[in-house]
């Protein structure tokens, strides 16, 4: 039917949550401590649209993040204008590869990465 949410383990929760939060802009539907686990689980949403759970476990293993590793490749936002987005994040500090053109479909998109190294895609509609 749709997808649900995507779930993300970052390294270092409140610098993750202050990524998504403020520099990506999401929206904290609920966020709460789990006991038992040591771990926060932070619902976040864009507008209204729930999309992401991020985690926060003690010492969670590193994993391979290049886009061609296996697994997840990317995590991808849909946004109105590339090239606004881009110079966004450029101001609040991130590391943003140019602007590409899909061979495809002809619309704009580049890549960043979150805290973790995760790598971000910001595709025009």
């Amino acid at each position: 039917m749709k997808i649900h949410h995507i779930a993300i383990i970052c390294s270092d929760y409140e610098v993750s949550k202050k990524f998504y939060t403020e520099v990506l802009g999401l929206n904290i539907v609920r966020e709460v401590y789990r006991e038992a686990r040591q771990s926060y689980k932070l619902d976040l949403a864009i507008g209204e649209h729930y999309v992401i759970e991020l985690f926060s476990f003690p010492n969670p293993p590193e994993r391979p993040s290049r886009p061609e590793s296996c697994g997840l490749r990317h995590l991808a936002f849909s946004v109105d204008n590339v090239e606004e987005k881009r110079n966004e994040l450029v101001e609040k500090g991130l590391d943003c590869e140019d602007i590409r053109i899909d061979e495809f479909t002809d619309k704009k998109f580049f890549f960043t990465t979150d805290p973790d190294r995760l790598p971000l895609e910001f595709y025009e509609n």
